[in-house]
């Protein structure tokens, strides 16, 4: 049971007997394993275009996008490159570029 152990908590959420979770998701923070090095494009947000209004962070299907003292930032340890943050921002705000080697 140990090698499912998220690296980012301590401990993974238990639900009570009878209750469920709310969505097929954990909160961002509790992906397992690291970007194993395939991702090609990886998303850069533009902070002066950002209103924080956390669209990407909603449809972010790894829970890559955090918000931290106001400012929205992509934990790339675990983001796979998808562009649906990219995508789903309608400021323009984040653009997916080449990943560098």
């Amino acid at each position: 049971m140990s090698a499912l152990r998220p690296c980012l908590r301590s401990t993974v959420p238990e639900w009570k007997n009878g209750e469920f979770p709310d969505s097929t998701a954990y909160e961002a923070g509790y992906l397992v394993h690291r970007n194993s090095g395939w991702r090609n494009r990886r998303p850069v947000i533009e902070p002066e275009l950002c209103t924080g209004c956390l669209q990407c962070y909603l449809y972010c299907p790894d829970g890559t996008i955090l918000k931290k003292d106001g400012k929205v930032s992509v934990d790339y340890d675990f983001c796979k490159g998808c562009g649906i943050c990219a995508g789903i921002c309608v400021h323009g705000a984040i653009r997916m570029e080449a990943e560098r080697q």
